[in-house]
């Protein structure tokens, strides 16, 4: 059994680590790809197609030419990672399934508030398609998010309560 202090360091180790690789690898996209181009990997099914991001999450409001969408938008941000750190901060065991997940969704969501607050949009860069069909493009940041809740999600629906003796 390990401290609350060395569970919190871990988690906030988790959503750091989150951060610069999202920092790294969106920086990588906007620098060596030019905005609206694509790099090939799997056809058919995946390529690299750097694209910046306006809106919310996956392109969601992104056409919205409403001029508090960037304000709102970080707002929010701020208040769902307070509202994360707070559920972090009571961790007191390490490795938990909702602390890692909840340590992904901060991790997440801070790397695009910085482009949000840096830029005005978040630099989004992975495309999965098949044949006309495709996901909105998104970044790892959106993938942390999506990932963490997923995790909360699974914890949720199949662990098993505590029993009471």
């Amino acid at each position: 059994m390990t401290t609350s202090h060395s569970a919190r360091s871990l988690y906030l180790t988790i959503a750091l680590l989150v951060v610069v690789i999202d920092r790294w690898t969106k920086h990588l996209a906007a620098t060596r790809i030019q905005l609206y181009a694509h790099i090939q990997i799997i056809p058919g099914f995946f390529r690299l197609t750097h694209t910046e991001n306006t809106g919310a999450a996956f392109s969601l409001f992104a056409d919205s030419p409403a001029h508090w969408k960037t304000p709102l938008l970080i707002a929010f941000s701020v208040i769902a990672m307070t509202v994360v750190t707070a559920l972090l901060w009571k961790q007191s065991q390490t490795l938990t399934t909702s602390g890692i997940a909840l340590s992904l969704i901060l991790g997440g969501a801070a790397g695009n508030l910085w482009d949000r607050v840096a830029s005005g949009r978040v630099v989004d860069f992975l495309l999965f398609y098949v044949k006309q069909y495709q996901w909105p493009v998104f970044n790892l940041a959106d993938s942390s998010v999506v990932i963490g809740a997923a995790l909360l999600v699974f914890e949720i629906l199949f662990s098993r309560p505590a029993r009471a003796d």
